[in-house]
């Protein structure tokens, strides 16, 4: 494994692209979207994964079930103690993400940009380290 301290924010290794996780986040409190909303959101999604394959930057991208199927894990005292969701304690939900492949953060921001998102909802960018 690579240490972090050799890789310059933004490129990876090797001198190329670099890899960012767009993580998709909604309002946990927003109300449910209507059937044409989600419809419109859901083909929006489509039309920016195909727009990404054909700029071949796409990685991978899924969308995420809701934290009520979820679980998290939280160490203490070494010991991995398991909460089921929903998790009352956030106020966000990620709800999907793109792993994608860039030249630059500023590149990713753009991208991140077009993706669709309902009233609330928010992309945060996060570069990832090669391993």
């Amino acid at each position: 494994m690579r240490t972090a301290g050799r890789l310059r924010a933004g490129r990876s290794y090797q001198g190329g692209p670099m890899r960012y996780m767009l993580l998709i986040n909604s309002d946990k409190n927003a109300p449910p979207p209507q059937k044409a909303e989600m419809e419109a959101v859901l083909k929006g999604h489509q039309r920016f994964g195909e727009e990404l394959m054909a700029a071949k930057k796409m990685v991978h991208g899924e969308r995420l079930r809701g934290d009520e199927d979820a679980s998290r894990i939280r160490f203490k005292a070494g010991q991995g103690q398991v909460t089921d969701g929903p998790f009352t304690e956030t106020k966000e939900v990620l709800g999907g993400f793109y792993l994608i492949e860039c030249d630059s953060k500023s590149e990713a921001i753009e991208w991140a940009k077009k993706i669709p998102l309902r009233e609330g909802g928010s992309i945060d960018i996060r570069p990832v380290w090669p391993m």
